[in-house]
């Protein structure tokens, strides 16, 4: 498995794929919120297992956090450790912009993934297209 910062447009399209597969198709989010006014700013990842993409999520500077967002990851390969791979090329990325403070909006039932990698939750709970989401945080 190997997680990347998306530097062409195939890999951008890989990305988007996975997105739409997620949380379009899996979670019924509609395409219009996914697929948003923010993608030209953010930086995009991407993994691959062999050369199928299986996760996906953005990153991009909010409030002086580096912000991370829609981070997903296809259905077969969830609980291979591809997420933590993912999540630890983006913390890598944010250290290398020198963002030592890191946000996100987790979706309820990923909270304990996001604690196991020391994100703190500092919010009560709200609705984002329609799903429960707690706000977390991470010094790194």
């Amino acid at each position: 498995m190997n997680a990347k910062v998306v530097e062409n447009e195939k890999e951008l399209e890989d990305a988007f794929s996975v997105r739409r597969t997620v949380f379009i198709d899996e979670q019924n989010v509609p395409a219009e919120e996914e697929i948003d006014q923010h993608e030209d700013e953010c930086t995009h990842f991407v993994s691959y297992h062999e050369d199928s993409p299986i996760a996906a999520g953005r990153f991009r500077v909010v409030d002086g956090y580096g912000k991370v967002e829609r981070i997903c990851v296809l259905k077969e390969a969830r609980n291979t450790g591809s997420g933590k791979a993912l999540m630890r090329e983006i913390e890598a990325y944010a250290l290398k912009k020198n963002l030592h403070k890191l946000k996100l909006n987790a979706q309820t039932h990923a909270i304990p993934f996001y604690a196991g990698l020391g994100y703190e939750v500092v919010s009560e709970e709200f609705l984002d297209a329609g799903i429960p989401h707690k706000t977390m945080i991470k010094k790194i």
